[in-house]
């Protein structure tokens, strides 16, 4: 696939993949081609690299969750890949990755973002955290949302010519 046909993709699905029962049928038909030859297409940009993932990206406050708050774990390091599989686990873990510490500054190795629909309740799923985390978490904090910022990825800008 050439790099025309890739950047095609990604400035189609770049929005979002249309909100139907038939999203990448409809992305494909915008395109001009068939539904199987874009998800051909996605899988070959994905295993070369070009794209990551896929994914949803949720507006929590829509939804109810206007309490939220990424927890910072500093967690024994053979057991950070373990705890942040069950915090990644969750239903109400969305995020949940390891990160590098910076010596005598930072010392947190594992991120949760946490939401609730109250405050107690977003604490209630921290301690919930801190009991499946058990003697493996040293240290933790949460830091709290005060706004909702746009989540977006990478925004191709079409120049005309096709080339950013």
């Amino acid at each position: 696939m050439n790099t025309t046909d890739m950047r095609r993709i990604i400035e189609t699905l770049q929005e979002g993949l249309p909100l139907s029962t038939t999203p990448y049928r409809d992305a494909a038909m915008r395109l001009g081609i068939s539904e199987q030859e874009l998800l051909e297409r996605l899988a070959q940009m994905q295993e070369s690299g070009v794209i990551r993932r896929i994914a949803l990206v949720p507006n929590h406050y829509r939804l109810g969750y206007r309490h939220n708050a990424m927890t910072v774990w500093q967690i024994k390091e053979q057991a950070v890949d373990e705890v942040g599989e069950t915090f990644a686990g969750q239903p109400w873990v969305s995020h949940c990755y390891r990160r590098p510490t910076v010596e005598a500054l930072w010392p947190y190795n594992l991120f949760a973002m946490v939401h609730g629909r109250s405050r107690e309740e977003t604490e209630d799923k921290i301690r919930q955290l801190m009991e499946l985390a058990g003697d493996r978490a040293l240290d933790h904090r949460a830091i709290y949302s005060r706004k909702i910022l746009k989540k977006t990825g990478l925004r191709l800008v079409a120049s005309g010519d096709g080339t950013c």
